[in-house]
């Protein structure tokens, strides 16, 4: 039996199986697709999801780049021939859009990279680390009780039965653990129609490359090769399930570029819509949810694959310890409590961001207004922070108790000892919790050793110690500091990595 059975092979499901794996807790992936796909997804990692990847020494010499200019747009630039409609932006070099406006300030560049890039990654990893994946598997269905689940499932061969002892959602927004659980998806309809392609067309000239915001929607052009997104505010698809044709995606770029443009040939495309949906729990019983088969929402500013990845990384290492028996099962209700609220403020920012990309004068002048405000560096970071997953503060009990940084993420702390300098970042690859001891305190690591065997216990120094001491969890955020009392650390430990008395 696998104690952990993960639906859905995409990053998601893939980074998830990998954290649970990392614990030596044996998983088994069921992918429907029998490989990758290859329309176009998202073509970038930003925020947080960078940290989360590079605390995993994940795409670590992957041929990705800081978001940049395209080579059209900066001859462009040179020649001095921006347009003075067009949303790119001007002030602000390395700056990313809210609602199509570039004024976001990023802590640091995107990096561009294709997900299918990012999934051979990951792919890569959970075979490294044992993990099971099976392609062409689709669950048809499942029942649960206090000692496990039993998996019906359709392969290759014909169907099947299997068990195991939790079983994980990570099958996107039309999730079939989701719907067989009978978990509520409540939330608002989509009001466009979008297409994301890469396609040839007649004339290259058509329409100035660039960002457009359009009386009926919104026109992305971009040069070699030829990159199309469109956005029309006619209600979502009627069918979005239904092939694309060239025509149907021609239809749309005319209308929007008031051209006779034609479209030559299409090789990849994909349709979307803005639908803001997210499950009312996180966890029924032994079914958990993570990435779109929690929340569904508009693909602008690429939140999906961020917020996904802040899913797996908060889950993994929490069902681990709960599979191995070091934890109680109420640890994943914490999943739901800490995860939720975060899933609902995307919501209201992507739902925020589509009224703001609609046409029309009261919008325009919405927008010049905030364009305005983003201008004042605190209230830039602010909104970017937000966009970007940076703002996260978990509730992980009094602060008094726990100290002022508890629930925030920890930084990458560049900390030396007789080993020389080494990166929070590296310290991290292993998934294991971190008690960091920053200033030599003996007492602090006696606490400590009863749980020697789960915590990583490191004596550093560190020039820009945020604190003499932190407990940091697996997935990064702070679950204990000074100058909180010492005595308050075993109850720490214990709240989120067990009694040390388990096995």
């Amino acid at each position: 039996m696998a104690q952990v059975v993960v639906v859905g092979g995409g990053p998601i499901g893939l980074i998830l199986a990998c954290e649970v794996a990392l614990h030596g807790v044996p998983v088994v992936v069921l992918e429907r697709l029998p490989e990758i796909e290859t329309h176009p997804k998202a073509e970038g990692i930003t925020g947080r999801a960078i940290d989360i990847l590079d605390r995993r020494g994940l795409m670590i010499g992957v041929d990705g780049t800081p978001a940049q200019p395209t080579a059209g747009e900066r001859a462009r630039i040179a020649l001095g021939e921006r347009r003075a409609d067009s949303l790119q932006p001007k002030a602000f070099p390395g700056a990313r859009h809210f609602a199509t406006m570039f004024v976001l300030r990023p802590e640091s560049p995107d990096l561009l990279v294709p997900q299918q890039v990012l999934e051979k990654e990951l792919a890569g990893r959970a075979a490294e680390l044992g993990v099971e994946v099976r392609r062409g598997h689709t669950l048809t269905g499942f029942t649960q009780d206090g000692d496990g689940v039993r998996l019906d499932v359709d392969g290759p061969d014909g169907p099947y039965r299997m068990e195991a002892g939790w079983l994980a959602g990570c099958d996107g927004g039309r999730s079939t653990v989701r719907k067989l659980a009978g978990i509520a998806f409540p939330g608002t309809d989509g009001i466009t129609t979008g297409y994301r392609a890469f396609a040839e067309i007649d004339d290259p000239d058509f329409h100035l490359p660039g960002w457009f915001r359009k009386d009926n929607g919104l026109l992305v052009y971009e040069e070699g090769p030829p990159r199309f997104i469109t956005l029309e505010f006619i209600g979502p698809p009627a069918n979005r399930d239904a092939p694309i044709t060239r025509e149907e995606f021609q239809e749309s770029l005319r209308r929007l570029s008031g051209t006779d443009v034609t479209v030559t040939k299409v090789h990849k495309i994909n349709r979307f819509t803005d639908n803001e949906r997210q499950a009312e729990t996180y966890r029924q019983g032994r079914i958990l949810l993570a990435g779109d088969a929690a929340h569904v929402q508009s693909q602008w500013s690429g939140p999906g694959l961020r917020l996904g990845l802040g899913d797996a990384v908060n889950l993994g290492w929490k069902l681990a310890a709960v599979a191995r028996g070091q934890c109680p099962e109420d640890l994943l209700d914490t999943y739901t409590s800490e995860r939720h609220p975060v899933g609902a403020q995307t919501l209201e920012v992507q739902r925020a961001s589509i009224a703001l990309m609609r046409p029309g004068p009261h919008v325009d002048a919405l927008r010049r207004l905030l364009t305005h405000l983003l201008l004042d560096e605190d209230t830039n970071r602010r909104l970017t922070a937000v966009v970007d997953d940076l703002h996260i503060r978990y509730d992980m009990g009094d602060p008094s108790l726990t100290g002022p940084l508890v629930g925030l993420y920890c930084p990458d702390l560049r900390l030396k000892d007789a080993g020389g300098t080494v990166r929070l970042a590296e310290l991290q690859r292993t998934g294991r919790p971190l008690l960091l001891d920053l200033a030599d305190d003996p007492g602090l690591r006696a606490l400590a050793e009863p749980w020697s065997g789960r915590v990583d216990v490191v004596t550093a120094e560190c020039a820009d110690a945020p604190a003499d001491a932190l407990l940091i969890r697996p997935d990064g955020f702070v679950a204990w500091s000074t100058p909180a009392g010492e005595t308050s650390l075993p109850d720490a430990l214990a709240r989120w990595f067990g009694n040390p008395a388990r096995t």
